[in-house]
């Protein structure tokens, strides 16, 4: 048993702060102001100007990708193409791989404020294959080695370029999966099991991570599916599994489907292929791609639904979210359902009129702070393709104040899973008027996180009768300016009460997956 005694947030309805909250076996017994008699008189962990919250969560990340490339090439940090150049020369030297395969590169964060070309590649890599994908994980740029690697069935797929050696839309999906069949099980293990170590370090206890993107007969769904059941590691994990075939999930018994890749509905903004329903304004003949037809769309959700399964679905413009609305408005007429928590990923350019509808048909919408500061994707960069409809970008406090019910995710590798920085952008919107309270920015990573995936009866809260997955902050975020949430500081992740050490149920994970439990 223990007992804290500081700076409790709640992060229940009430916002409420109380002085106490007694754990046991894993459990919260107590979370209130006036310590029950019987506890008066026993040891106390004092908090002191530490605060004690609901562990965070992740509620869009793709954690295989993610933990994979954290393992690999990471050049987001690259500030010109010789020293993207020099970080693959070094990573060769290190490695001997037989391919590279690198995420983050941009044109935004690099001296010449260009994206890294074929032609560079090829000068420098002219028989090592080179994969490296962009920044926000929808396109690659390829060297001539690697696309001769490709099967000619990709290269008939929209978004193939071998000029350029760029490849976006299906043709991006088709050789990334192409890639990921490549990568050995064991590495697969010890990637997945390592990057948890990551999220505790961040105070994150239950990932809502997307799967499915080619590995051998879905073996990253599997692998989380094994993740999931608990059988030795202590985090939630919430898995939605990408994929348009409703029979795929129902034979695996997984309650939820969606995600991007096959559930993507359109692009992003840095391809330019994100759909709109007005031209960008850097290109006046495009509009971004919508993957699907309208009835297409709805077909799926449709079925989906009639399954009872929970749905999401990527959209990124103004028209994909439109589409989205459109298909679980259709679905949910098709075949009510009171509690469905239906899903919309990332929503960042919605209109009034679907916001309006997503309200009225209790949807929910997991979206991404950090993209609003983001200096892979600069505002100055948005500004320039979207003119004045930037003004409406990631619209958080709107969606709040209509009653939607929003929560907080990285969209990892895109972004770090790290929500201390998701509650920093919440707070400090660099749109007039969308920063949110600092309150609302922590229920965005616990509360809600929680209802998004059906939790909330046993997580995101601390209040007597939860599971006491809770997080130990070196400050108490509501005593803070919006401005100086960077300051905020994981001292300890505990789950079921206990502190996460690293590596922790790495070795009975390993076996009950080698052993297909």
């Amino acid at each position: 048993m223990n007992i804290y005694e500081g700076n409790i947030v709640t992060c229940n309805r009430d916002n409420s702060v109380h002085r106490y909250l007694i754990e046991d076996n894993g459990i919260i017994r107590f979370s209130g102001n006036e310590l029950p008699a019987e506890y008066r008189n026993l040891s106390k962990i004092a908090l002191g100007e530490k605060a004690l919250l609901p562990a965070f969560a992740d509620t869009h990340l793709h954690y295989s990708s993610y933990a994979f490339f954290a393992s690999t090439l990471d050049l987001r940090e690259a500030r010109s193409l010789a020293e993207i150049i020099e970080l693959i020369e070094l990573y060769i030297e290190q490695n001997k791989p037989d391919y590279v395969l690198g995420f983050g590169v941009s044109a935004h964060n690099v001296r010449e404020k260009r994206l890294i070309e074929k032609i560079d590649l090829n000068r420098a890599f002219p028989r090592m294959p080179v994969m490296l994908i962009k920044y926000d994980g929808h396109a690659s740029v390829n060297n001539a080695a690697l696309l001769k690697m490709l099967p000619e069935k990709i290269r008939s797929l929209r978004g193939f370029h071998s000029g350029t050696g760029q490849l976006y839309q299906e043709a991006f999906f088709a050789a990334t999966d192409f890639i990921t069949k490549k990568v050995p099980l064991i590495k697969l293990l010890r990637n997945s099991l390592q990057g948890f170590d990551f999220l505790a370090d961040k105070g994150i206890g239950m990932t809502h991570t997307a799967e499915g993107v080619g590995f051998p007969r879905d073996l990253d769904v599997d692998l989380m599916r094994v993740v999931a059941r608990g059988l030795a590691n202590p985090f939630a994990v919430r898995l939605f599994f990408q994929t348009l075939e409703v029979e795929k999930v129902l034979k695996r018994k997984l309650p939820r489907i969606g995600g991007c890749f096959a559930t993507a509905l359109d692009g992003c903004f840095g391809s330019m292929d994100a759909a709109l329903t007005e031209p960008y304004l850097s290109n006046p003949v495009n509009r971004g791609i919508l993957f699907y037809h309208q009835e297409d769309v709805n077909n799926f959700v449709k079925k989906a639904n009639r399954a009872h399964l929970q749905v999401a679905m990527h959209a990124i413009g103004d028209a994909a979210f439109n589409q989205a609305i459109n298909a679980f408005d259709e679905a949910l007429k098709d075949y009510p359902r009171a509690d469905h928590r239906h899903i919309i990923i990332h929503a960042c350019l919605p209109t009034e009129e679907g916001l309006e509808k997503a309200a009225k048909l209790g949807l929910g919408i997991a979206a991404q702070p950090a993209f609003i500061r983001w200096n892979l994707e600069p505002p100055e960069y948005l500004e320039n393709i979207l003119g004045s409809r930037v003004q409406h970008l990631n619209p958080l406090k709107k969606m709040l104040e209509m009653g939607i019910m929003v929560s907080g995710g990285s969209d990892a590798p895109c972004t770090l899973p790290d929500p201390i920085e998701g509650i920093f952008c919440a707070c400090n919107n660099i749109i007039s008027g969308q920063s949110i309270a600092i309150a609302d920015a922590l229920k965005l990573f616990t509360a809600n996180a929680a209802w998004m995936s059906f939790d909330d009866g046993q997580r995101g809260t601390l209040e007597a009768g939860k599971i006491a997955d809770m997080v130990i902050l070196n400050k108490n975020p509501l005593s803070m300016q919006p401005q100086q949430l960077q300051d905020l500081q994981v001292e300890k992740l505990l789950l079921r009460g206990k502190e996460y050490r690293t590596g922790q149920g790495i070795a009975k994970l390993l076996l009950n997956c080698l052993s297909g439990k």
